[in-house]
């Protein structure tokens, strides 16, 4: 049976923001035109909590991301890979050669500019590249999306929600921020001395809250 053709964007995408829109919009373009599957790789855990065994506050779950990935980015399949130490040791060539290209049937692929992968981080753009013109496959680095001369970023979106910025978070974002997680009984005050019911919301113990504080938001 012949392989799947894929165009594939690398990153772990957390949040799905303005920034990462740019190499999924690029991979969804490329698909069409190639008649290939838009796909994406993210990974189950943050790297840095393996490395540096340091949980990373995140902004989405991997189900979140796929999510949003498919529903604003016209992304068909998203691989959630599981990183672990034999993933953090896999060389770099050895992640393109077999896992993307091997495993997933990748004919393309789509990076960030600073996006670093393989053992010690060893891959880049630039590195990949190269490889992929050994390899016959194509290969798009994408600049940095900036908004008022900041870059768009995983990193300053974090930043932004711990000091509350929510407005200034989904502007980067390029829609609201959401949390997720089921909700639980409290102690009815809402109800009873505000005269409105109230939800209390349980997420996830890895995901990024915003500092305390009274925001609008809407349930879904």
């Amino acid at each position: 049976m012949e392989q799947t053709k894929r165009i594939i964007a690398l990153g772990f995408f957390d949040g799905v923001h303005l920034g990462h829109g740019a190499l999924l919009r690029r991979v969804s373009q490329l698909a069409a035109q190639r008649w290939a599957v838009p796909a994406a790789v993210t990974f189950d855990t943050h790297p840095t909590n393996l490395i540096l065994k340091s949980p990373m506050p995140l902004l989405t779950s991997p189900s979140d991301r796929a999510d949003l990935m498919m529903r604003y980015y016209g992304i068909r399949e998203v691989i959630i890979a599981h990183f672990d130490r034999r993933m953090m040791e896999l060389p770099w060539r050895e992640f393109v050669t077999d896992y993307l290209v091997g495993e997933h049937g990748a004919i393309h692929l789509v990076v960030g500019h600073d996006h670093h992968f393989g053992y010690r981080g060893e891959g880049t753009p630039e590195k990949l590249k190269a490889l992929c013109g050994e390899l016959g496959l194509g290969c798009d680095i994408i600049p940095a999306v900036e908004m008022d001369g900041i870059t768009v970023s995983s990193t300053h979106i974090r930043s932004l929600l711990e000091k509350g910025e929510a407005e200034a978070a989904a502007r980067f974002l390029g829609r609201p921020f959401a949390i997720a997680g089921p909700v639980r009984h409290g102690k009815r005050i809402g109800t009873s001395q505000l005269g409105r019911p109230t939800v209390n919301l349980v997420p996830d113990s890895r995901q990024l809250v915003p500092a305390f504080g009274v925001y609008a938001a809407r349930a879904a």
